[in-house]
């Protein structure tokens, strides 16, 4: 009994005191409760720079093309045009893709082969482009129709490490893919479900073998107008979602927008999905096409067409244009655990600390630009002064 009577004592005391704390240093205990979130600096130096790369983003103004169309007697299925989210995308364009060779209607008619194609879902495939969405789309018809080796090859000018797809910052976000004024309905709802089903899979390969972590993003906002709009895709694609207004302790910035989404290290990811690749029997053949007539003269009946900007120049497509884009990489900081969005960006991989924010329209160089460098760096470090050490 003196043993109940003195641990009610003691009870009773430890809520006492608990009260006593909590009404004379309300903002020690928030503190202990809630500890301040801490920002190892980037170190935005030139002479920290391990490399310059450019990369030119296959921008459409009507957003990325999805459909199917007859060459020859063959199927030919377009996915390309993907602008500043190659990555991103990669698995819900090639899902609406393949999806395409069992939609009724989604072909033009005309062929009575062409059609009996389509209904028997033909088990030899080519693809076209060695990039993310060619390997994306390649892996998505193993996984579908695989009936022993060769039933998929891809055919391809350029393969990792040498693709577009290499030099992308290879963050989860569906960045400059069109233009709403020239958007369609149809394209919108296409748009959406690609971002959806690109999510989920991408979720599927979160680890170290696939290059594919979560990590904090920080968008920094000079008006708070901005932080009503949607986040690109939806905002439930993007969980853990906060707004802060404590410049002092965000960047600088009076509005800061906190949010978490994925990585990709494309040199690990891209290597990832070609052993995959090779390892469901499929072939690989390193070849340039210049024509609509040497496509016609492949074995396979149904084509993929995921060349990128190079669908500019094979299938005349005029819409296509270059979005260049610089990025500067830094000496990798495993302590840098946050990813931020402001006039440039900033993405921590680890193979360098990626520094980015350029976006040429229309222009073809891949030789990166004294100045832009110099207005990177200054872009970075100024952004840096405002983060409390």
């Amino acid at each position: 009994m003196r043993f109940e009577s003195d641990r009610r004592d003691f009870l009773r005391g430890a809520l006492a005191t608990s009260a006593l704390l909590m009404a004379t240093r309300p903002r020690g205990l928030a503190a202990a409760l809630n500890p301040e979130r801490h920002f190892a600096p980037v170190k935005v130096y030139r002479d920290r720079i391990i490399r310059e790369v450019v990369g030119l983003r296959p921008y459409r103004p009507e957003g990325f093309k999805v459909e199917a169309e007859r060459l020859g007697e063959k199927l030919l299925v377009h996915n390309y045009g993907h602008g500043g989210a190659g990555i991103t995308l990669s698995w819900g364009t090639a899902s609406l893709a393949v999806d395409l060779l069992s939609v009724p209607g989604a072909v033009a008619t005309g062929s009575s082969r062409h059609n009996r194609l389509t209904r028997k879902r033909a088990r030899h495939f080519a693809v076209l482009g060695c990039g993310v969405n060619g390997l994306s789309t390649a892996r998505l018809l193993q996984r579908r129709f695989q009936d022993g080796p060769g039933t998929v090859t891809i055919y391809a000018k350029d393969l990792p490490p040498e693709t577009t797809s290499n030099i992308a910052g290879g963050f989860w976000s569906p960045t400059s893919v069109f233009d709403p004024e020239h958007a369609t309905t149809k394209f919108t709802e296409q748009f959406r479900t690609a971002c959806r089903i690109s999510n989920r899979a991408f979720q599927n390969l979160v680890g170290p073998e696939y290059g594919v972590r979560w990590i904090e993003t920080f968008e920094l906002i000079r008006n708070e107008v901005n932080l009503t709009r949607e986040l690109l895709g939806g905002n439930d694609l993007y969980p853990g979602g906060e707004i802060h207004r404590d410049p002092e302790h965000y960047f600088g910035f009076n509005y800061v927008r906190q949010y978490n989404t994925m990585l990709i290290e494309p040199p690990v990811y891209l290597n990832a999905l070609l052993r995959d690749f090779y390892i469901a029997g499929g072939k690989l053949v390193v070849k340039e096409f210049r024509s609509r007539e040497e496509l016609k003269r492949l074995p396979e009946p149904v084509i993929f067409n995921c060349t990128g900007l190079g669908a500019r120049a094979l299938f005349g497509d005029q819409q296509l244009e270059p979005v260049r884009g610089q990025l500067e990489v830094l000496l990798p900081q495993p302590e840098i655990d946050y990813c931020y969005l402001a006039s440039g960006y900033m993405f921590p991989r680890r193979d360098g600390i990626v520094l980015g924010g350029t976006w040429d329209h229309g222009d073809w160089s891949l030789a990166p630009k004294p100045e832009q460098t110099t207005g990177i760096l200054e872009t970075h470090a100024e952004i840096m002064k405002g983060l409390k050490q």
